[in-house]
């Protein structure tokens, strides 16, 4: 472009600003959402790349086979002894084992006698041929050879060591005892970006528990290397033979039929973990994508509807520099340019409005996203070329085509003609299905957010103080009696029990397949959880039939029973049905046959007690009470008062009993929010691009409505003077604008109604997708859309019909 044409363009600008703003304002914000929300993007998509050679890892998965069981799937842990059976059919296989230390479960640190928890992994000796960290200081292909030796991380260096140099120094860490460690290496922070959480590194110790090398249990992580895909893939095919071997002894002939060992890249492990949350963690990614796609694609077609309404103002221009010898060919180079030009200011604008509003998104989405330049600046300059071509084409091809003669002779700008304002109508009809069904996902979003949060877990949740560091391996069986009995004299305290699974979760799964006798089939596989003295009174579950545990019963406690005994259960609503009792009065009474012919006889029905995400669904569950504690005991204090001073208490007691070992405790409250964060800040940035989504659609149809007005002055005018009310003329107006609104819920509503179904399919507890939440959005977006047309309607309306006849 010459100076001329640039010279142009700023006058054109400078000439109609209201229509220069919109149009560069609309485009920086839709550039802005697209930046964040990509941005948010790449940073979900970028787990485990920032690790050397992160493409030749491979995560062994257990997929268990059984049917009517709730632990069917495929789960990200493997029994422990899994790798050194590996290398003994496979020799010179690379791979490591790693005992994940996240929440400090692994061990502590150990100073002034005073027990701190850290995020320790345990890893076999070669876990720096599978995972090439950086280093700081530090040989790692000698870090991890002494059993005593350790690797810790920048952070955890300078947070024990200050300053001094931790090569060689020592640090006491406590597994099952406290023993000294010796520092040989120093390896960088890990990133966000990870699925890892460890900052100290020790050696797993040679033999494990029992249970270590029992097929079929699950204890840590196993990661292998493969140089190639192809020698990943060749290795995953001989792994069915080597289940069937191996497995023999525990699970039988054909072992292979009921676990498999698939391999999982590493850089997938982020999305495709077992089980809902990874499956709800990428459809969030994907659908917030889209949101950023689609509110860049409705910025696009603003400028387009904005451009073509003002192309008419334009025509004479276009008309004078046929005249002058301007061909078709440069009137389409200038007006493209002129199109990139205002992209590139309204990139730049976005930019920076991308850059200020990034905190508040942050904030909202509780992320710690930036703008990467030497990346985003080189896509952005390719964003505008593109942007600029696709969304300048078309006002660029209706201007070079104007006849020079026609519209020189013509009273008026031309406007397209009919054609004109039905492309102008079908840009706003798609403009405001986007947004529509921007709205409708952003209430259907927040109301299944609410209701997961309002909706009865079975207990109340408000109250409960959960410990789980009660079942530490450094705590002997003396240590948490005495813990539980000190627990009950916290003021405030009404009860205390014990649970292998408790409110967020729990340390144990166990499933028993449970026969009905005289039934063919073999029944279904029930959860098992184990509860100490008082769970039912903790928790407060509703009884529907039967009766609870209780003292004077003997086969109510299981204590000191053996496998084969008989015992008394009490089992939940699912199991009833599971169980194929038509009532829970029905069951009561039954005796069952677990594995072994075990019997197990069923004393009472409760209602569900929901302890884990909203989107998985209430197992089938069976309830074994021991007199004290159960166990692997998690501690629940049910408490009234200040939670704060109850946990100060809690910790109090526990340091004078075991401080040797670390206090981990959170209220019931804090447990189960961590199952709603992923969909709070899914519904937050949602709503964020909806509402700007909605802002660029106003935009467009501001557009439109300005410049039908303009063109139909003269009409307004002949109507008043033939006795058309200002009111008359104002509903007249609305309505036309109204019209491509209209058109657009009949878009929305089937794109949002597949939209949410498939995104409420993730949630076991979820609401009903009612036609409440489309009205809404419709009598919403068609309230905007009035408020948006009104004025330049009720404008029109008031102009006196001798100025309006007069005008040109």
């Amino acid at each position: 472009m010459n100076r001329f044409a640039l010279l142009t363009l700023y006058r054109s600008l400078i000439r109609h600003k209201l229509y220069a703003t919109f149009n560069i304002g609309g485009l920086a914000i839709g550039i802005a959402v697209f930046l964040v929300l990509g941005l948010y993007v790449r940073f979900e998509a970028s787990y485990e790349k920032w690790l050397p050679h992160h493409d030749q890892i491979y995560l062994v998965q257990s997929e268990f086979k059984w049917s009517n069981s709730p632990f069917t799937g495929a789960y990200p842990v493997t029994m422990g002894g899994l790798l050194e059976e590996m290398k003994q059919d496979f020799p010179g296989l690379v791979g490591t084992r790693f005992n994940s230390g996240e929440d400090g479960g692994s061990g502590s640190v150990i100073r002034d006698g005073v027990a701190t928890p850290e995020d320790i992994g345990q890893v076999d000796a070669d876990f720096f041929k599978v995972f090439d960290l950086p280093m700081v200081s530090g040989d790692k292909t000698q870090a991890l050879a002494d059993p005593s030796s350790i690797v810790i991380s920048r952070s955890a260096a300078r947070k024990y060591f200050g300053g001094a140099d931790p090569i060689g120094q020592t640090i006491t860490l406590a597994f099952d005892a406290p023993a000294n460690y010796r520092v040989t290496g120093v390896f960088e922070d890990l990133p966000k970006t990870t699925e890892f959480h460890f900052s100290i590194l020790a050696r797993l110790p040679k033999t494990g528990p029992d249970n270590w090398h029992n097929w079929g249990s699950t204890s840590l992580n196993t990661y292998l290397r493969f140089a190639t895909p192809e020698a990943a893939r060749a290795f995953e095919q001989r792994l069915p033979a080597f289940t069937d071997r191996h497995g023999l002894r525990d699970m039988g002939v054909h072992a292979s039929r009921q676990i498999g060992l698939p391999l999982l890249p590493l850089e997938k492990a982020h999305f495709q973990p077992a089980g809902p949350e990874s499956a709800s963690r990428k459809l969030t990614v994907v659908t917030l994508g889209i949101v950023g796609f689609l509110t860049l694609l409705i910025a696009i077609v603003n400028y387009v509807n904005l451009a073509t309404a003002q192309a008419g103002l334009r025509a004479r221009e276009v008309a004078i520099r046929k005249v002058l010898g301007a061909n078709r060919r440069t009137l389409i180079g200038q007006f493209l340019g002129e199109a990139v030009l205002i992209v590139a200011l309204a990139g730049v604008i976005g930019l920076m409005i991308a850059e200020l509003g990034l905190p508040l998104v942050n904030a909202a989405g509780g992320l710690s996203l930036v703008i990467p330049y030497t990346i985003v600046l080189p896509g952005l300059s390719l964003l505008v070329i593109f942007v600029g071509i696709a969304a300048g084409c078309y006002p660029a091809f209706l201007l070079s085509r104007f006849p020079a003669a026609a519209v020189l002779a013509s009273a008026r700008a031309p406007g397209g003609g009919r054609a004109g304002t039905r492309t102008r109508e079908a840009l706003v009809v798609f403009q405001f299905a986007l947004a529509i069904a921007f709205i409708v996902g952003t209430l259907v979003l927040g109301a299944q957010t609410q209701h997961v949060r309002m909706a009865d877990l079975g207990f109340r949740r408000e109250g409960l103080l959960i410990v789980s560091s009660l079942p530490d391996s450094g705590l002997d069986a003396g240590q948490r009696s005495a813990l539980i009995a000190a627990f009950r004299t916290i003021p405030g305290a009404l009860s205390v029990t014990t649970s292998d699974s408790a409110v967020g979760g729990g340390n144990h799964n166990r499933a028993e397949k449970l026969t009905i006798p005289g039934r063919p089939d073999a029944g279904p596989s029930l959860r098992q959880i184990s509860v100490g003295a008082d769970f039912f009174r903790t928790y407060g579950p509703r009884l529907l039939a039967g009766r609870l545990f209780d003292d004077a019963h003997r086969m109510d406690d299981a204590t000191g029973l053996k496998w084969e005994d008989p015992r008394n259960i009490v089992i939940n609503r699912k199991a009833v049905t599971a169980l194929g009792f038509r009532s829970p009065d029905e069951a009561i009474g039954k005796t069952l046959s677990g594995n072994g012919n075990v019997p197990r006889t069923i004393i009472g029905v409760i209602d569900e007690l929901r302890f884990f995400s909203p989107r998985l669904p209430t197992d089938p569950t069976y309830y074994v009470n021991y007199r004290e504690a159960s166990p692997n005991p998690i501690a629940t204090i049910r408490f009234v008062g200040n939670p704060r001073a109850v946990t100060d208490a809690a910790r109090t007691l526990w340091l004078k009993t075991a401080p040797q070992t670390p206090f981990i405790a959170e209220t019931g409250e804090r447990q189960l929010q961590k199952f709603y964060d992923d969909d709070d800040r899914a519904a937050r940035l949602f709503g964020i691009g909806a509402g700007l989504a909605v802002l660029i659609g106003c935009v467009g149809l501001w557009g439109m409505a300005s410049f039908n007005t303009a063109r139909r002055i003269k009409e307004i005018g002949i109507r008043k003077v033939l006795g058309a009310s200002s009111g008359d003329i104002v509903m007249l107006l609305v309505g036309q604008f109204l019209r491509p609104v209209l058109i657009a819920n009949l878009v929305a509503w089937p794109l949002a109604y597949g939209a949410m179904r498939t995104w409420l399919a993730g949630f076991d507890d979820r609401i009903a997708l009612s036609p409440l939440y489309f009205l809404v959005a419709s009598l919403l977006a068609i309230f905007i859309a009035v408020l948006t047309v009104l004025a330049q309607s009720l404008r029109a309306s008031r102009a006196a019909p001798a100025w309006a006849l007069r005008h040109e």
